[in-house]
């Protein structure tokens, strides 16, 4: 029997479709997205975490010549939340990704197979979905209600 997986998403062609939150979430993803290690690749992404207390966090990418030894936008900006602000949930994540020398071609960026199975980790550990953005520097916004939309077929402790 087949059967086919339906994707439920938003789409956005400017930020100012956002609201004022998620505005500022972009604009702090893409502050971190400048301030990306990324000579190897030359692709840089930023991430912006919001919390439930209203705070707002960013990572970027860090690369490393021995390339396992890097980690990506995402994982970085969660992981630190984690360790530092372990009681919190977090609420909407807003990734913005390109190659540096960005252009009007590049689409909205998601999260790697990585950092999704770790958004995956922290929205079972929190029991609340996270609102998660994708987007590029033309401003082409995808929104998910939950990284399950991205990962339907997740992994998690349920299967421990």
């Amino acid at each position: 029997m087949k059967k086919n997986i339906a994707i439920k998403y938003e789409q956005y062609k400017s930020g100012i479709e956002l609201t004022e939150t998620e505005q500022k979430l972009f604009e702090r993803a893409k502050i971190a997205r400048k301030n990306a290690y990324a000579p190897y690749s030359d692709f840089f992404v930023g991430c912006a975490v919001l919390l439930d207390n209203g705070e707002i966090f960013s990572g970027n990418n860090q690369e490393n010549a021995a390339f396992p030894s890097g980690l990506c936008a995402e994982r970085t900006a969660i992981f630190w939340v984690g360790a530092n602000f372990p009681d919190q949930k977090i609420k909407k994540i807003f990734i913005v990704g390109g190659p540096k020398e960005f252009s009007k071609k590049n689409p909205p960026i998601p999260p790697c197979g990585a950092c999704r199975q770790s958004i995956m980790e922290y929205e079972t550990k929190q029991n609340q979905n996270i609102e998660l953005y994708f987007a590029n520097l033309n401003e082409d916004i995808i929104k998910v209600s939950s990284i399950k939309d991205l990962l339907p077929f997740y992994f998690d402790s349920t299967f421990l």
